[in-house]
Parts: C-alpha cells; structure tokens; sequence
C-alpha cells in the first residue's frame, strides 16, 4: 500500500509487527552484548577475571552488601544492560531501520512552559493516588491451584526488593548523582523512547485506537520489569506517559515526567537515610483518603487542561502517529 504522506519516510520493514519483531530481535542481541560488557567492567573493576566476577555476580545479586565495592559494581551493571538492552537497540531501530531523527519523536510544535511546568506537579501529585494502587497491587493473592507461581513471584520479589533496598541505601550526595543517572536519566530516555515513541506509534497505527495503544505499551512496559507486585502501579505511570505524550505530541514532556517520578523517589531517599525526613517513601503504604481524592482531583485537572491544549494547539500529531 502507498503512503499518501509524501514527508513520511517509509520504513525498511513492512508492517507493524514486523518492526516490532525487528526491535525486539535489537534489544535482544543489546541485551547479550550489555550482560558481556557489564562482566568485562566489572573484572576491570574489582581487578578480577571474568570467572571470578562471574561467580561473584551471584552473591552480588543474593547478598549485595556482603561484597567490597558492591553498590558501584550494581551500578556499573544497572547502567551498562540498561543502556544496550533499551537506548542503544531503540536508537539503532529508529535511525537505520525507520530512517528518522531524533526530532522525528515529536510534533513540529513545542508545547509552552505551563505544560512543562503542569507535567512536573502532575507527576508529584499523581504520588498518593497511585500509592493505593501500589498498596492493593502488594496485597495481591493467586489462587490455590497457582501457589507454585506465587512463591515463585514472592521470591523473585523478595530478591528485587533485597537489590533496591541496598542500592537506596546510600547517604553521600556523589553516590545520588550517580543513581540519578543510572536509575533515573538512562531508563527515561531508553524507556520513553522506546515504549512510547516507537511501541505505542507502532500499536496506534496497527489498531487505530489511542487508548487501547496507550494502555497495551504502558502494559509492556511494567511487565518488561518482571516485579509482578509493582505491576499496577508501574502501569499506571506508563499509562500516565503516554497520555502526556499523546496530548503534547512531544517525547521529551514524557522523558521529563520519568526522570521527575524517579529521580524525586530517589531524592527523598536519599533525605530519609540522611536524616532530614522521616517519610520512607518505599513503603507500600497508602496514604489518608483525603489526600488521596485532593490528588485524584488535582491529577485529573491538570491532565484535563494539558489534554485541552493538546487538542486546541497542536499543529500535527508527532511525525509517529
């Protein structure tokens, strides 16, 4: 079928599922590549030989605070799988397989400050209502005839949880530079542009339907992170991306939303193993009713007015959609 669009640059692979299957061929080899350098960093820097670092990765992921230098080498891993299992196949996709630029992730209009500005608080104050949906997500119980799976997901939980505790347990301003770099500045460009400027496009010109898109790709997306008792949660955020990407028709107010969310968990952290806060964030733990509503009303607000805007000043969908 020919492309009416005389700007659009049609992809070297026909059809959506085959681009995706492409992509998804991508992070897998970045995948592999990312786990090889990572163990080669690593025996760099605990001046070990990949067989040592090998065996050592096994204890670093069971007992990561029993090993010399182990927040680092978490970090060194973290950043290196992350950065070719998700920017770098992405990246190489868009550019040699659709054959765009990085300006081809947004919309010719750049949205004005206020929705900078809006999609900042509505990060923040999205918090206390997706704390429920955090809440009822830990409270969740399979049924009997799946209790092998259950345990399964308890433990593979419980080992996450062991890994994210240790790795938000510093206290030196250096080491939460580097942790918003890692945990918060990699997964924010390699996450939006992948989930959201290439899966939900993909999904949205497939099935002709935003929503269902939008709700699909943020599905994917918590699922990729195989922590089965945040997946609600983690859900929602992507749903709340999405949107955010829709209706300004620009990437980066996405990318701005993921850096906010993670960076200001990492953020009060941080002040909590220091001693200026009290709150642990990390707590699954609902807050009081009321400010659960005030910030179900002050979310939907401010998402109504971005949507409005969206649909009143927008010149063009991003060169995606």
């Amino acid at each position: 079928m020919q492309n009416s669009n005389p700007n659009l640059v049609v992809s070297r692979v026909p059809g959506t599922w085959g681009s995706l299957l492409v992509l998804v061929g991508f992070m897998l080899i970045g995948m592999a590549v990312g786990n090889v350098l990572a163990v080669m960093a690593l025996a760099i820097y605990l001046h070990a030989d990949t067989e040592s670092v090998t065996a050592l990765l096994t204890r670093l992921f069971a007992e990561p605070e029993k090993i010399p230098d182990g927040w680092n080498a978490l970090m060194i891993m973290q950043g290196t799988v992350h950065f070719f299992s998700y920017l770098l196949p992405t990246l190489i996709y868009w550019f040699y397989i659709e054959r765009r630029t990085i300006g081809q992730f947004s919309a010719d209009r750049r949205p004005a400050w206020p929705i900078w500005v809006l999609a900042f608080v509505l990060v923040l104050a999205f918090i206390p209502v997706n704390s429920k949906f955090i809440e009822w997500n830990a409270a969740m119980e399979l049924p009997d005839a799946l209790s092998g799976l259950e345990k399964w997901m308890r433990d593979k939980e419980d080992q996450l949880s062991v890994m994210t505790e240790f790795l938000t347990s510093y206290k030196s301003f250096g080491q939460l530079l580097i942790a918003l770099f890692v945990v918060t500045l990699l997964p924010a460009l390699g996450e939006e542009a992948l989930f959201r400027g290439v899966v939900q496009t993909k999904l949205f010109r497939e099935l002709r339907n935003i929503h269902v898109a939008i709700w699909l790709s943020a599905a994917v997306f918590s699922a990729i992170h195989f922590q089965f008792y945040g997946f609600l949660p983690r859900m929602m955020l992507g749903a709340l991306f999405g949107y955010l990407y829709y209706w300004t028709g620009n990437l980066w107010v996405a990318v701005l939303a993921h850096f906010v969310n993670n960076g200001f968990v990492l953020v009060m952290m941080y002040l909590h193993n220091i001693g200026a806060v009290e709150i642990n964030i990390e707590e699954a733990k609902s807050m009081p009713f009321i400010l659960i509503l005030a910030s179900l009303v002050v979310s939907a607000t401010i998402l109504g007015v971005i949507r409005r805007n969206g649909h009143e000043g927008r010149t063009g969908l991003p060169h995606n959609f």
